[in-house]
C-alpha cells in the first residue's frame, strides 16, 4: 500500500475514533478514565507485567464501546423504525460493554488496590521512572488529551483541521521528550527547528490556524514537560 494511501486510511481510522468520542459521551467518560487509570498506575508504580494488563483491560474498554457504537449505527440503518429485534441487538451490544468494563474494573482493582492501600498506610510517594518510559506515557497521554480536545470543540479531523493540531501537540511532545532525555543543547535545538517547521507547515497548507497549532503545542509541550518533572528521577 503506498505511503499517501495508508494516510488516508489512518485518517479515516482517527476520523471514526473521534466521531465515536464526539457523539457518545459514554467513549469519553472511558477515554477519560483511560487517562486517569494509565497516570495512577505510573504515579503509584505498579510493575510492566501489572502495566500491561490494565492497560489491555483499558484498550478492551474502550474497544467494546466503538464496537457498541458501530452496531447502533448499524441497526438505526437498517430498522429506522422502532423494532423489537433492534432493541434486543442495542440491549446485547450494551451488555457487552458492560461485562468488559465491569471485567476492566475488576482488574483495575486487583492491580492497583494493593498499591492504593500502601499508599495511604505509608503515604503518597510518586515512583520514578525512566525517561524512555516517561516519553512513551506523554505521548500516549498526549494523544488522549488531543482526541478529547477535538471531540469537545467538535470541529476538523484528526489529520487536518480543527482544535487543536495533533500534529503540533506530538511534534513538540517528541521536542521535550528529547530535550529531557538527552540533555543535549544541540539535540534539542533540532528537535525543536523541527516541532517548529510541522507546526508552520500546518499553518501554510491551511489546515490549522496559527492558535490551533499554538494550542497544540503547548499541550505537548506543557504535559510532557509535567510528566518528567512528576516521574523523572
Amino acid at each position: 500500500m503506498p505511503f499517501r494511501q495508508w494516510i488516508k486510511s489512518a485518517n479515516f481510522a482517527i476520523e471514526g475514533i473521534l466521531h465515536a468520542a464526539k457523539t457518545q459521551k459514554h467513549l469519553r467518560y472511558h477515554f477519560y478514565s483511560a487517562a486517569i487509570v494509565l497516570l495512577l498506575s505510573y504515579v503509584l508504580g505498579v510493575s510492566k507485567t501489572e502495566f500491561l494488563v490494565v492497560s489491555l483491560a483499558v484498550i478492551a474498554v474502550l474497544l467494546a464501546e466503538m464496537f457498541n457504537t458501530a452496531i447502533e449505527a448499524i441497526v438505526d440503518i437498517i430498522s429506522p423504525e422502532q423494532s423489537e429485534k433492534a432493541r434486543v441487538i442495542k440491549d446485547i451490544a450494551a451488555g457487552a460493554v458492560l461485562i468488559t468494563a465491569s471485567g476492566a474494573a475488576v482488574i483495575g482493582y486487583i492491580v492497583l488496590f494493593p498499591y492504593i492501600r500502601d499508599s495511604f498506610q505509608k503515604g503518597l510517594y510518586i515512583t520514578k521512572h525512566s525517561k524512555e518510559e516517561i516519553s512513551l506515557i506523554a505521548f500516549i497521554l498526549v494523544l488522549i488529551l488531543v482526541v478529547i480536545t477535538k471531540s469537545y470543540f467538535g470541529k476538523g479531523h484528526p489529520l487536518r483541521g480543527g482544535m487543536p493540531s495533533g500534529h503540533s501537540a506530538l511534534a513538540f511532545s517528541v521536542w521535550v521528550a528529547v530535550t529531557c532525555t538527552t540533555e543535549s543543547f544541540i539535540a534539542s535545538l533540532l528537535c525543536f527547528v523541527l516541532a517548529a517547521i510541522i507546526a508552520q507547515s500546518r499553518v501554510a497548507t491551511k489546515v490549522h490556524s496559527p492558535w490551533e497549532v499554538i494550542l497544540g503545542g503547548l499541550i505537548g509541550a506543557s504535559m510532557t514537560f509535567l510528566l518528567f518533572k512528576l516521574f523523572s528521577y
